[in-house]
């Protein structure tokens, strides 16, 4: 059978534009949630306006704070809290690792299910298909999309399960998802104006994963024209504003803040119709071991597998869609109409270089991390859409390279 096919979830109910999250409230009550759990960043202070206007419009609210990647244990936690005070709904309000542990919360508060009865790799890795509490996601940062995505990731600290780096327990800890249509939220709500006065580094590190998680699908073996269609927008907006941002900051009233959102939610809706490839393969591996952000983890192996990937392709694959799409990224990035792969290659290094983002080793990878780093990622689920199978060697190449 020949011709386009392709599946796109989404939250039923996705809304962008500034001031929008005074729509809220209103939008937890026609959920008929009356009792709320706000999960939040390590700075839950962030929620008490919005906490303030839920408790004005009839909705009580419990916080629980997420002060670093949400864990298996605290997901836990969230889950016990929130039986515990009987709350009806959750709301997301912070980044990616706010955001996916209220997924999280939502789904197991209403089966009472243990985050392990459905993590990959170190747990049954059974899909999550019981619908949760309902779920608000808000983003304050502008990197993961996970306002729109179906699963959760959850760190481990090694000591759980079975599988994972090097085959034989998860040794230094693993990134694993929960997956299933039921982790989608009820709604996704975008205001650009809550990136006011985000530090320069996670202004760095979240655009290069938005970055990331717009070419990636786009050369994807599963791409598709509305991924298509949302990455080349997406493309656009993160190269004449990421840097902007970095520098100076989003102003007032100004398109950046609204094109890093953007590049944000595109970058989420393309990596759930579309899948990554090799740079999260790695980056959900690495980043178990490390303590880096994982926007910074994707900045150092980004152009290395752009590098590696172009070269595979001209040797192996040569009339693979996916060369003519390498020089379109580059196109897009650049602004230059014939811009070749390497060239995007080149301008991808010069912007990392320029939001200041050191490579892996400075995050403490070592030479002793190669080979079973290279063994997991090979392994994970985001090497399926990878455009070409890049060999061991390449692989290494690649790690090396963002070292």
């Amino acid at each position: 059978m020949s011709g386009v096919r392709f599946d796109l979830g989404v939250p039923g109910d996705v809304r962008f534009g500034r001031g929008r999250l005074a729509e809220v409230p209103g939008a937890l009550a026609a959920l008929a949630v009356t009792r709320v759990l706000v999960v939040t960043g390590r700075s839950p202070a962030r929620a008490d306006a919005t906490r303030a206007a839920l408790t004005a419009a009839g909705c009580d609210s419990v916080v629980l704070p997420v002060p670093g990647e949400p864990t298996v244990e605290l997901v836990r936690e969230g889950v016990a809290l929130a039986r515990a005070q009987r709350c009806d709904g959750v709301l997301g309000l912070g980044g990616g690792s706010a955001l996916d542990a209220a997924k999280a919360v939502a789904v197991l508060a209403a089966s009472g299910a243990d985050p392990l009865d459905h993590l990959e790799v170190v747990g049954r890795g059974v899909p999550v298909t019981r619908s949760g509490l309902p779920c608000v996601a808000v983003p304050t940062t502008a990197g993961t999309g996970a306002e729109v995505t179906r699963n959760a990731v959850l760190s481990t600290d090694g000591g759980v399960g079975g599988g994972g780096v090097g085959g034989g327990g998860v040794g230094r800890g693993v990134k694993v998802s929960l997956r299933g249509a039921p982790l989608l939220p009820r709604l996704a709500v975008v205001d650009p104006d809550l990136l006011a006065g985000l530090p320069a580094g996670v202004v760095a590190a979240g655009g290069m994963d938005a970055l990331t998680q717009l070419i990636e699908p786009f050369l994807s073996a599963r791409a598709n024209p509305v991924t298509d269609a949302l990455a080349r927008d997406g493309l656009r907006r993160s190269a004449r504003s990421l840097r902007r941002a970095f520098e100076a900051g989003f102003g007032s009233g100004g398109t950046v803040g609204e094109d890093l959102a953007l590049a944000s939610l595109f970058g989420g809706l393309c990596l759930a119709g579309a899948g990554l490839g090799a740079v999260h393969g790695f980056a959900g591996v690495v980043g178990g071991r490390l303590q880096a952000p994982h926007g910074a983890v994707c900045a150092a192996l980004l152009a290395p597998t752009l590098e590696v990937t172009a070269r595979a392709l001209a040797e192996r694959a040569p009339r693979h869609p996916a060369a003519a799409r390498l020089a379109e990224v580059a196109a897009l990035l650049t602004g230059v109409p014939g811009a070749t792969a390497a060239d995007g290659v080149t301008w991808v290094r010069d912007l990392v270089t320029a939001l200041g983002l050191p490579g892996l080793a400075q995050h403490g990878l070592t030479d002793a991390d190669a080979a079973p780093v290279v063994d997991a990622a090979a392994r994970a689920s985001s090497m399926k859409a990878h455009p070409i199978e890049l060999t061991r060697p390449e692989l290494l190449e690649i790690l090396r390279a963002a070292a």
